[in-house]
């Protein structure tokens, strides 16, 4: 079992850019696991964003390429995603996820609003 806190998520205009942050913990939980970021906008599916793995590669979804980055800190069991030149597509609930399991484990969801 693993325990997911997310954090970071607001409001920001267009072009700006926010840190989101998601804590792992639990007896489960491995600084060996890849954590990933994923994302919902309203009415859609949830759509996977970004992954690392436990040695640090890192791979991400064509629309957020260039302007997102994931990093870990494996100290503190915690993911971050670092977004910038946000734009109004941006806008979902963004959710960090371990592939636990099965079936892995998500975190409760951060709202990020991009807007005017």
């Amino acid at each position: 079992q693993v325990q997911l806190v997310e954090s970071g998520g607001g409001l920001v205009q267009p072009g700006g850019s926010l840190r989101l942050s998601c804590v792992a913990s639990g007896s489960s939980f491995r600084t060996y696991y890849n954590m990933q970021w994923y994302r919902q906008a309203p009415g859609l599916q949830r759509e996977w964003v970004a992954v690392i793995t436990s040695g640090g590669s890192t791979d991400y979804a064509d629309s957020v390429k260039g302007r997102f980055t994931i990093s870990r800190d494996n100290a503190k069991n915690t993911v971050y995603l670092q977004m910038n030149s946000l734009k109004p597509e941006d806008t979902a609930v963004y959710y960090c996820y371990v592939p636990t399991g099965p079936p892995g484990s998500w975190g409760q969801g951060t709202q990020v609003t991009v807007s005017s």
